[in-house]
């Protein structure tokens, strides 16, 4: 059953009040969930799907995802963070996931933006372009 307007709207007033400072609180969103399950409101299932995805797309603004094909360093790791914080603005921490994938290089994901500097990523594009 698709959500009505009144739900979504509902769902991401939830959320708002969740955002303390530019981050989700925990203790917020333990509130949000009690107020919920205390008042049962209309389509419930509905109004927690779409509150869990406001809540995962802003928790994943503050995470880097770092793929790599060989051995990364912490101290690389630590770089990435510094640029993310700052050009986002925000708290960012990157953690390392191998891919193998990946020929060269690193593909950085922080919420829904991709950041890659990878010699697979760069064959892609030239089979595009030709």
């Amino acid at each position: 059953m698709a959500a009505d307007k009144q739900t979504k709207l509902l769902a991401k007033q939830l959320f708002k009040l969740s955002v303390v400072d530019g981050t989700v609180s925990p203790d917020r969103v333990a509130g949000v969930l009690g107020w919920i399950e205390k008042h049962a409101p209309r389509h419930p299932v509905s109004l927690l799907k779409i509150y869990h995805r406001f809540v995962a797309a802003e928790l994943a603004k503050s995470q880097a995802l770092v793929e790599h094909a060989g051995p990364v360093a912490d101290a690389t790791l630590r770089a990435i963070e510094a640029a993310m914080t700052k050009k986002y603005r925000r708290t960012v921490a990157a953690s390392a996931q191998a891919n193998p994938q990946l020929f060269a290089g690193l593909r950085v994901r922080v919420g829904s933006d991709v950041y890659e500097s990878s010699v697979a990523g760069q064959l892609a594009a030239l089979s595009t372009n030709v």
